[in-house]
């Protein structure tokens, strides 16, 4: 567990960089898995640009699940859950259940929560849910995928987590697979990797895509690609290698490793 704790703290510290506008004081959060069903996971009130250590919780995958998947569960269940699993010490955020749900049904090894400027300003728009459904250029899809996910501002903790697992079941069975990123109306995003520089790379990208969408929406409109061409570039033999190496690029979280240069 050494070295996923490394690359979590790691990982926190570069996300939570004051020079990449992605979150401010204790915003946001971080998890990777451990085991098959254990996950590190950043505690609550801690801060991302200052993590430690001490910063991160181990929590059993399953108990977040039965929480999210009990129907009779609720927010009382929740505290008593989250207040036991912090009587050795800090207790996880609140959306450990969400972040279990990433690792489990979203086939993520690792999972970084932020709230980018650039991001939310569009996520507090009329045109939020355009973060998902606008495919504007052919990088976007090598490191975003295909099928996005969007779900409207819900209630952080055990609501978020619920309606957040109803959308990616949804979109695995519409598309085969699970989404690599989540936008959160008026909130933020969840980046799914198979490592940490690959959820810098989708954080990225979603920044990005937030610039570019917003900056089209000022002169004129958007002019998205075709469904064939998002079809060809996803399928494309020289785009797989590419972001099969992009997603295992190491361990390095440095910008040079952003993923948004060919």
């Amino acid at each position: 567990m050494a070295a996923e704790l490394r690359t979590l703290v790691e990982l926190s510290r570069t996300l939570g960089d004051p020079s990449r506008d992605l979150v401010i004081l204790a915003e946001g959060n971080t998890s990777i898995r451990t085991e098959e069903d254990r996950m590190l996971v950043k505690a609550s009130g801690s801060q991302l640009g200052t993590a430690a250590d001490e910063d991160f919780v181990e929590v059993n995958t399953a108990t977040m699940l039965d929480l999210v998947n009990d129907e009779a569960a609720g927010e009382k269940d929740v505290e008593r859950v989250f207040g036991e699993l912090g009587r050795s010490g800090k207790r996880p955020s609140v959306e450990a259940m969400l972040h279990a749900i990433c690792l489990s049904i979203g086939g993520a090894s690792v999972v970084g929560h932020t709230h980018p400027v650039p991001v939310n300003i569009l996520l507090c728009s009329p045109h939020a849910e355009r973060m998902s459904s606008d495919v504007l250029f052919p990088e976007q899809v090598v490191i975003l995928g295909r099928n996005p996910a969007f779900v409207p501002y819900t209630d952080p903790g055990l609501t978020l987590a619920r309606a957040v697992q109803r959308e990616m079941v949804r979109r695995i069975e519409l598309d085969g697979a699970p989404p690599k990123v989540i936008y959160l109306g008026n909130h933020g995003i969840f980046a799914l990797g198979q490592s940490a520089a690959e959820v810098l790379q989708i954080t990225a990208m979603a920044v990005k895509v937030s610039r570019i969408l917003g900056g089209a929406l000022t002169v004129g409109g958007v002019h998205t690609l075709s469904e064939h061409d998002v079809a060809r570039i996803d399928g494309r033999p020289d785009e797989i290698y590419r972001r099969q190496v992009l997603a295992a690029s190491g361990p390095s979280t440095g910008r040079q490793d952003d993923g948004t240069h060919a």
